[in-house]
């Protein structure tokens, strides 16, 4: 018998309008809507980044659902690496209007990084790894 592991899978975002939430990962990051359904009464999409899933649902009847207010325990960003012109990248971001947290600085040596805003708050690492 084969001993069990994992493999990374998928985020899942909750979204006050997923389907905008959806277009903006498409359009401003290059992701790919393959899928819209229901799931336990919200609507949900998939957006996937070379086989990643990135699953944004809407809130569902009785959720509560608040906003992020600064650093919290938990999850506090998801990360993309960029191939190809780092910087030319990000620079198009910004031209496009994507909110820069973070502008693209070298983190140590052979690491390049910036943080973006997303929708809904979420907080997105881009970095290249050199070497």
């Amino acid at each position: 018998m084969d001993k069990a592991g994992i493999v990374f899978d998928h985020v899942h975002l909750i979204s006050k309008d997923p389907q905008a939430a959806a277009s903006w990962y498409e359009e401003k990051l290059g992701g790919r809507i393959v899928n819209t359904s229901e799931a336990g009464g919200a609507p949900q999409i998939v957006v996937t980044f070379k086989g990643a899933l990135l699953i944004i649902r809407g809130q569902r009847e009785g959720e509560q659902v608040g906003g992020k207010n600064g650093l919290h325990w938990g999850t506090d960003h998801f990360g993309f690496s960029v191939e190809g012109d780092f910087d030319g990248f990000c620079s198009e971001l910004k031209k496009s209007g994507v909110k820069f947290t973070l502008d693209p600085v070298d983190f140590r040596p052979g690491v390049r990084i910036a943080f973006i805003e997303a929708p809904d708050g979420a907080s997105i690492e881009l970095l290249q790894r050199n070497g």
